[in-house]
């Protein structure tokens, strides 16, 4: 490892915690080549046991010291494969993407069909990724086509086994060759598909066996094009391939059987751009550079807690202007530390008043009771409102900054307002919550069942008081 890599982990370890700073160096150093491309931050923070946000805070730092580069992965929800990958949030630009392997389109949402990965900078250690015509057709397949969610063998003979259970044959094509596979089709479906261009075809092998040669042509390109199954029966096929791409193509025979679909089905948690979007360091690091100004993302499920400093006025009528502005500026901080350290992030600040988000509602009702307690600490003359709601929004660039659009937010926004006292107000997709409801259980609180009508909202809104 050269001197300059050496100085960047040191700097690491100087912004993360160290031990998950040594533990990413020791990644970089001895992993097999596969092990450092689309790293999946929960799966290392489990393999290594350290808490999940030291570890995404760590990869983080890492990309923005250039020891690793980011990616955002748009995914198939059917098979984990990667429909697109860029360097930015900003590259999810499309209304639909569709997967030619599913034959399916999809609406990018942030919860679960774009993840977050992290791939060694090149010139911090060269790994086979980097150049991916090198990588044999599993390789590829595991570390290009598929998605971090798929928890796929660790070994490269494992998945070959593994392969052999679902993919009659392959063959690799160099840019601009043509080649002819000939094999035997079996009753079932049957998926022609490349993974490097996506190019597919699907085929209905039923029937009586035939003795006669079938033919096929597939042609490769970037192009995709939706297509219909053709009917063929049981016996000799004879495909046609002609690579019409700058690429070299690896298009196989796979059986859609029971092996394929408990293939797709090993799937494990993995970094969602939801996720890392309401991740406090994620906000600190990359402050603007996250999506363009018309761009609008949807998210199925996000938590807002929006708090208010009630009794501020009468601080600085009580103790003077000087006493009570560290005082403030001591909440604001506590408030901060509280949602980072419950997987949140501050979105932003107006007057006393603050806007988080959580993955979750369990990590906003345990930042509501944690933070109630820490502002009663702080100064008993101040009272800090509380309210949250959990609902779908729009992901937005508002006044140069990540921000949030929607319903979602406005109820939340109002639910905050009926709090005039120490109670926490929360809707009831929040304390329905199951995690949430726990934490609650656990802290012998019983939360009150209220009906409101909210400024704008047009029906009575379900809201909890937790007193």
């Amino acid at each position: 490892m050269s001197s300059e890599t050496e100085t960047l982990f040191t700097l690491l370890r100087q912004s993360a915690e160290p031990a998950v700073a040594d533990a990413i160096e020791s990644l970089v150093r001895e992993a097999p080549d596969r092990d450092l491309c689309r790293v999946n931050a929960l799966a290392f923070a489990t393999r290594h046991g350290f808490g999940e946000e030291a570890v995404i805070a760590a990869f983080l730092h890492a990309s923005r010291l250039g020891i690793f580069e980011l990616a955002w992965n748009v995914l198939c929800p059917g098979c984990g494969g990667v429909l697109e990958t860029g360097t930015s949030l900003k590259s999810v630009n499309r209304a639909e993407y569709a997967c030619a392997f599913c034959a399916t389109g999809y609406e990018p949402t942030l919860d679960e069909m774009v993840e977050v990965t992290f791939t060694v900078s090149p010139r911090v250690r060269k790994i086979a990724a980097h150049d991916p015509d090198t990588l044999p057709m599993t390789e590829y397949t595991r570390q290009i086509f598929f998605g971090s969610g798929l928890d796929l063998p660790e070994g490269e003979e494992a998945l070959r086994q593994m392969f052999e259970e679902i993919l009659l044959e392959a063959v690799e094509l160099p840019p601009g060759a043509q080649a002819i596979l000939s094999l035997q089709l079996p009753a079932g479906f049957v998926i022609v598909f490349d993974p490097v261009t996506h190019a597919t075809e699907f085929i209905d092998v039923k029937g009586e066996p035939t003795r006669e040669r079938q033919a096929l042509s597939v042609i490769l390109n970037k192009v995709y094009t939706p297509t219909g199954t053709t009917v063929m029966r049981p016996g000799n096929l004879r495909i046609s391939f002609e690579n019409r791409t700058e690429q070299r193509a690896l298009p196989g025979v796979w059986l859609a059987n029971e092996e394929l679909h408990a293939f797709f089905a090993k799937r494990r948690p993995f970094l969602t751009a939801k996720r890392l979007l309401t991740n406090q360091t994620f906000r600190d690091l990359y402050r603007t550079d996250t999506l363009d100004v018309d761009q609008r993302l949807k998210i199925t499920s996000l938590t807002f807690l929006f708090t208010d400093l009630k009794g501020s006025t009468e601080l600085y009528e009580r103790i003077g202007d000087l006493a009570a502005y560290d005082i403030v500026k001591a909440h604001f901080r506590i408030l901060h530390e509280v949602v980072a350290s419950e997987a949140g992030a501050v979105v932003k600040t107006i007057g006393d008043a603050v806007m988080a988000t959580f993955p979750t509602p369990d990590g906003a009702v345990a930042a509501a009771l944690r933070m109630r307690e820490a502002v009663h600490e702080l100064d008993p003359g101040l009272t800090l409102k509380i309210g949250i709601h959990e609902g779908p929004c729009l992901a937005v660039m508002l006044n140069e900054r990540q921000d949030y659009f929607g319903q979602t937010v406005n109820i939340a926004s109002r639910v905050q307002n009926l709090a005039m006292s120490r109670s926490i107000y929360a809707t009831g997709p929040v304390v329905a919550h199951s995690s949430a409801s726990r934490i609650l259980e656990l802290s012998g609180i019983r939360p009150v069942p209220q009906q409101h009508m909210l400024p704008g909202i047009a029906n009575q809104v379900a809201v909890y008081e937790i007193p």
